[in-house]
C-alpha cells in the first residue's frame, strides 16, 4: 500500500523539528490548491501518521508547506522582518501510488535541502 511520510530536520540545531507546522496541498493544473490538512511534527520531527495512504493516495501534484520562520522563532532564534525563510513551499509529483513516498526536509532559518527518502 501506498503513502506520503515527511520528517524535518533542524540542522542549525541538529535536532529534529518537533513542533514545526506542516501543511498539505493537492495541486490542480488550472484552479486553487485545495488545504488537505495541517499538522505539528512530533518530538521525532515526523507526523504522528502518513500524510497519505491507501485510497487517499492519488496520483498529482501536491505542496507541503513548512513554517521554518515561527518554528525558529519558537525555539528563541533571533530573526530578521521579515524572515530569510518564512514558510518553505515543495511542489512534487506522486506518479505511483503504491509506493512510498518520503518528503524529508533539513533546514536552518537560511538554508533547506530536500530529496526523495525511502
Amino acid at each position: 500500500m501506498g503513502k506520503l511520510t515527511t520528517h524535518v530536520l533542524d540542522t542549525m540545531n541538529g535536532c529534529p523539528a518537533a513542533g514545526m507546522a506542516v501543511s498539505l496541498y493537492r495541486l490542480s493544473g488550472d484552479g486553487p490548491a485545495t488545504l488537505l490538512q495541517r499538522l505539528t511534527l512530533n518530538a521525532d520531527g515526523r507526523a504522528d501518521a502518513p500524510l497519505l495512504q491507501g485510497d487517499a493516495l492519488l496520483a498529482g501534484r501536491y505542496r507541503l508547506v513548512f513554517e521554518l520562520a515561527a518554528y525558529f522563532r519558537d525555539r528563541g532564534v533571533s530573526l530578521p522582518e521579515p524572515a530569510f525563510l518564512d514558510q518553505v513551499p515543495l511542489d512534487f509529483g506522486l506518479a505511483d501510488t503504491a509506493s512510498h513516498y518520503h518528503v524529508p526536509l533539513l533546514a536552518s532559518p537560511w538554508a533547506y535541502s530536500t530529496y526523495r527518502g525511502s
